[in-house]
């Protein structure tokens, strides 16, 4: 593949630029399902995925290929994900709509998946950040021993939280 030359840029910060485009290319669905999990508005969704682009950016240079790339995306995304939230927190809060008036829209929804889809992230945003990082990372198909390395704790204590999170979520659901 070849890479446009910017004259401002030395051959070395181009390739650099080319290689982190293509590999967050092939890997973005990782930041959007960070960004669904964790933002239930289209705007801060817009808002973090952004942020996480900035930040991987910046430390792009500090990836070392330990790792497998998703992984280290992974892990990234989800710090970022996690200082947004609490950064919006703390902001006032804002009149938002019920879910019954949120639910109200001008086009016809016959796919019950989507509608699958909206209960189950409305359940996952229920959950703590923690419980929400292991679902997502679960629903991935990952393992435990990858989970336990994105997320930074012991793969004992993954196993623990899933259990307790998908009981939770089974609650959360069967009270909808």
């Amino acid at each position: 593949m070849k890479y446009k030359f910017d004259s401002s840029k030395s051959l070395i910060e181009a390739n650099t630029e080319g290689r982190f485009v293509e590999m967050v290319t092939e890997s973005q669905g990782i930041i959007h399902k960070v960004c669904n999990i964790y933002c239930d508005d289209r705007e801060h969704r817009k808002d973090l995925f952004q942020e996480i682009l900035i930040q991987l950016w910046k430390s792009f240079g500090s990836f070392q290929g330990k790792a497998k790339f998703s992984t280290w995306m992974y892990r990234v995304s989800l710090n970022v994900a996690l200082q947004y939230v609490r950064k919006e927190r703390k902001k006032p809060s804002q009149t938002h709509l019920s879910d019954e008036v949120k639910n109200l829209s001008d086009t016809i929804q016959d796919d019950n998946y989507e509608e699958d889809l909206k209960q189950l992230y409305a359940a996952i945003s229920q959950l703590n950040d923690i419980e929400k990082a292991i679902i997502m990372l679960y629903l991935e198909d990952r393992d435990n021993e990858e989970i336990a390395e994105i997320i930074g704790i012991s793969q004992n204590y993954v196993r623990v939280r899933m259990n307790r999170s998908k009981e939770k979520l089974k609650r959360i659901l069967n009270t909808q």
